[in-house]
């Protein structure tokens, strides 16, 4: 298992390497106890909905910590019913993104967040589900009982479908009305817990988005630069080989700052330099191809020297 930090300028400044079995609240406190060592100011933590424990939660806290944490809108949590269903009006803010603050706990802050874009497409997927459902399930009334629970164990193992089938009394399979009601009411929403009474509802928000910063670095690491499959046996060649590939990724971040482009489009135009070797009577030399203005410009942004032209001389005898 791999940790990383990222700034908010998604620069990777800390990583980690875990053995696969270790437990989440062993990386939260790993993970904050080393941080604590760079003597910050004012830390919030951001997680995902799998560190939303009261256990987690409440070790972010010490010494004046504080959390942005996102929450299961699906869960059985009384504080989750009751921020969704409280009345409010949204507050536009960064983008698409729509905010509302509700408040529902002495010690906790909840915002519950809309994006109109992601409602679309949660209601065009749920659609997409719905339909495949009453596809699979129809003419299930003429078959009898058994094959019917065949059908049933079936779609059970098909959580998107199973989460929209009822059961009648009579033991008929029917897509459930309500449920999907229920869930329309979700579409394009998520609701986070924070801790801190000073941040404004938008910093909050846009706090929770930073993940997504994170969520690039893993792709980039995994695509880009080929973390896996890490065909070592050994711990301290797997962790060397996760530290370089964490250096590579600092390296491509503070290029992409740098200059406002994406690592591959630099890539491109860098690649276009090549050096060639030409032999004559005279002797031989490597010289390089021309460099295009982008090339140019990348360089000096980066402030990088261009290379020279002529890297390689050999008079003939």
């Amino acid at each position: 298992m791999i940790g990383l930090a990222v700034t908010r300028q998604a620069i990777p400044v800390r990583v980690w390497c875990w053995p696969g079995n270790t437990a989440d609240p062993a990386l939260i406190r790993q993970v904050r106890d080393d941080m604590r060592d760079w003597a910050l100011g004012k830390v919030i933590w951001v997680a995902d909905r799998g560190f939303s424990s009261a256990g987690n939660r409440r070790y972010l806290q010490r010494g004046a910590g504080g959390y942005i944490i996102g929450e299961k809108l699906r869960s059985e949590s009384p504080h989750v019913k009751a921020a969704l269903s409280r009345q409010g009006r949204y507050q536009q803010v960064a983008g698409n993104l729509q905010v509302k603050e509700v408040r529902i706990s002495d010690t906790d802050r909840f915002v519950i967040c809309h994006n109109p874009d992601a409602a679309i497409r949660d209601a065009a997927i749920r659609d997409k589900l719905v339909a495949q459902l009453e596809e699979t399930i129809a003419g299930s009334d003429q078959l009898s009982a058994t094959k019917r629970a065949e059908l049933r164990g079936k779609i059970s193992m098909m959580p998107g479908l199973n989460r929209f089938l009822r059961l009648t009394p009579g033991g008929l399979l029917r897509a459930d009305k309500a449920k999907i009601k229920a869930e329309a009411n979700l579409d394009g929403k998520y609701l986070l817990r924070c801790s801190d009474p000073q941040l404004a509802a938008e910093d909050i928000a846009t706090g929770y988005k930073q993940l997504l910063e994170v969520e690039r670095g893993w792709r980039d690491m995994k695509q880009v630069l080929d973390l896996r499959p890490v065909y070592h046996r050994l711990e301290e060649r797997i962790r060397a080989h996760v530290l370089l590939c964490w250096l590579a990724l600092l390296l491509i971040r503070t290029a992409e700052n740098a200059t406002g482009q994406t690592w591959p489009a630099m890539r491109r135009e860098l690649d276009r330099i090549h050096l060639g070797t030409f032999t004559g009577p005279a002797g031989t030399f490597r010289h390089r191809t021309e460099l295009t203005k982008p090339a140019r410009d990348l360089l000096a942004k980066l402030g990088i020297d261009p290379p020279g032209q002529i890297h390689q001389l050999t008079l003939g005898t």
